[in-house]
């Protein structure tokens, strides 16, 4: 039954007929129009599949921002399967086709909202198994889109409609996911096992941050640990290892530093020769110098440039990093985790400004020029405030007369309609742009999107129906909103799978059949009249 794997309905429907020959009368109430029909609405079969598809996706992509830097990537962070599918159908139908729109899978997110602990912080408390559970969910409702959809098409087909170019050249809604593991959750072992399940669920890229994976901290907060290079390359190896071991060749690996925001080690590594990896590394951990007669007994010691130092140690054991040294080391760990098999970057920004970005980067592509970015267009940047503060200072660079705004204060709405307002806004319009084309971002996500969307049409939901609007809270801005903008899941019941189930019913059980889409269905009150009479019109003729 291998040849049902094919998109193609002509094939799929060639291989049911010479099965059902096969075997004869007791196959005689299988029909070889539905079985076809079933197959190409599930085109992939295992999450491999999927990994493989996209993985072969992202190396076009990434392929073709390195001959121009225009044709960068995007996606939004999903919690959930159901968020995820309106995502990517509302891609498709704005703009015409998911090319260079992905998923990302935001171990924040994950943490907060997915943990049998209940909302947790983004520390790698959650449980491992919570990740490659949430990549099938997703892409589980990515097929399930596909299948809704196609069994549309075929409906309309039944009916008469010229919709069989449309089935032929079906886009589907399967795209690639990044997935964030965090900082492996373990050793590089555990690493690697856990990035199997993430593939074998249809990762095709894995993200990893070099943070110690025991004492994960948010990116965007205080108190990131880094680990020795050797450490991190050793996990990166595990994944490649494990995309290799899979047969998912292409499979792609983004490699995350926190070092621009983290200012301790846990361990100082082992130099073995002068200038190695470990040394460069040592170089960076702040020390002062010491005779061995001031030595404390216990005390760890170092010789550097032909003097004894002392690394400087916290209370909880943890060692410093020289103040001022952390742009070194974002450039050092990119280097080293590009030349040593990671396919991405990552690098966490104190705030969103093009130039610092490009600074860093610049200085990476040196020595690797294909180096790119997957930069996160993250939540916790105030953006207005940023842009507002830089469009402040180009303004006063250029001699504007700045006095009628007050510098503390640029978030007032008095500002909004300012020529100030005007020129940040423009800015945050063109930043996924002007980035990929001068800071080398090929991928452009914002990891929390949907939990903040979450929040704030739930506040303005409930001010209203709790209120004195009542009823009209909900009809008045969501589901009015729904049909007079064609979102599809205004009708949930075909969304959920109504539809679908019920020819499938059909071909199992034909005309005994228990169907759910009758004449008291009241999904049909938002079947547009248009449309019908449009398919009637196209069945006279």
């Amino acid at each position: 039954m291998k040849n049902l794997e094919q998109s193609n309905y002509s094939s799929a429907l060639q291989t049911v007929r010479d099965l059902k020959a096969k075997y004869g009368t007791t196959w005689d109430t299988i029909s070889p129009e539905s079985a076809a029909r079933m197959a190409i609405q599930n085109r992939f079969k295992t999450g491999l599949d999927i990994a493989k598809y996209t993985a072969a996706i992202m190396r076009k992509d990434m392929a073709e921002y390195d001959a121009n830097a225009s044709n960068y990537t995007q996606s939004l962070g999903s919690w959930h399967g159901f968020v995820a599918q309106q995502n990517i159908i509302a891609v498709k139908k704005h703009h015409k086709t998911t090319s260079k729109r992905y998923i990302y899978l935001s171990g924040w997110m994950v943490a907060a909202l997915r943990s049998e602990f209940g909302p947790l912080p983004d520390q790698s408390m959650h449980e491992k198994t919570t990740v490659p559970a949430l990549i099938k969910e997703i892409y589980d409702f990515l097929r399930q889109a596909d299948a809704i959809d196609l069994n549309d098409l075929f409906r309309r087909l039944e009916k008469g409609e010229d919709v069989q170019d449309q089935i032929d050249n079906f886009e589907t809604h399967i795209v690639p996911i990044i997935a964030d593991i965090d900082a492996g959750f373990g050793n590089e072992e555990a690493t690697y096992l856990l990035t199997k399940k993430m593939i074998e669920a249809g990762a095709c890229a894995i993200q990893i941050e070099n943070q110690v994976s025991d004492a994960k901290q948010c990116g965007h907060q205080d108190g990131k640990v880094t680990v020795p290079h050797e450490d991190f390359l050793s996990k990166i190896n595990a994944i490649r290892y494990a995309f290799l071991e899979l047969g998912v060749d292409d499979g792609v690996i983004v490699a995350r530093t926190d070092s621009e925001g983290a200012s301790l080690t846990q361990k100082l590594p082992v130099s073995t020769e002068p200038g190695d990896l470990a040394s460069q590394y040592l170089a960076f951990v702040e020390a002062e110098e010491i005779t061995i007669a001031a030595a404390k007994e216990d005390d760890v010691l170092l010789k550097r440039d032909g003097k004894l130092v002392r690394p400087v140690r916290l209370a909880n054991g943890l060692y410093q990093f020289k103040e001022g040294t952390n742009i070194d080391r974002v450039v050092l760990d990119c280097i080293t985790s590009l030349q040593n098999g990671a396919d991405l970057l990552w690098i966490e920004t104190p705030t969103p400004n093009v130039k610092q970005i490009a600074h860093m980067v610049n200085r990476i592509r040196e020595v690797v020029p294909t180096a790119k970015l997957v930069y996160n267009n993250s939540p916790s940047f105030n953006w207005t405030l940023n842009f507002r503060n830089q469009a402040y200072d180009e303004m006063l660079a250029a001699g504007k007369d700045m006095t009628g705004y007050d510098r503390g204060n640029l978030m007032d709405a008095k500002y909004d309609d300012s020529d100030l307002c005007r020129r940040a806004d423009d800015r945050i319009r063109t930043f996924q742009m002007d980035s990929s084309k001068e800071a080398g971002i090929f991928h452009h996500l914002i990891t929390l999107p949907t939990y903040h969307t979450t929040a704030l049409h739930m506040n303005d939901l409930t001010q209203g129906y709790y209120g004195e609007e009542g009823m009209l809270a909900y009809v008045k801005g969501v589901q009015r909103q729904e049909i007079r903008k064609g979102v599809a899941c205004v009708k949930h019941q075909r969304m959920a799978g109504s539809n679908l189930g019920d020819d499938h019913k059909t071909f199992f059980a034909g005309d005994k059949a228990l169907k759910a889409d009758g004449a008291k269905n009241t999904s049909d009150q938002f079947e547009s009249k248009k449309t019908e009479q449009k398919r009637e019109l196209v069945l006279e003729k």
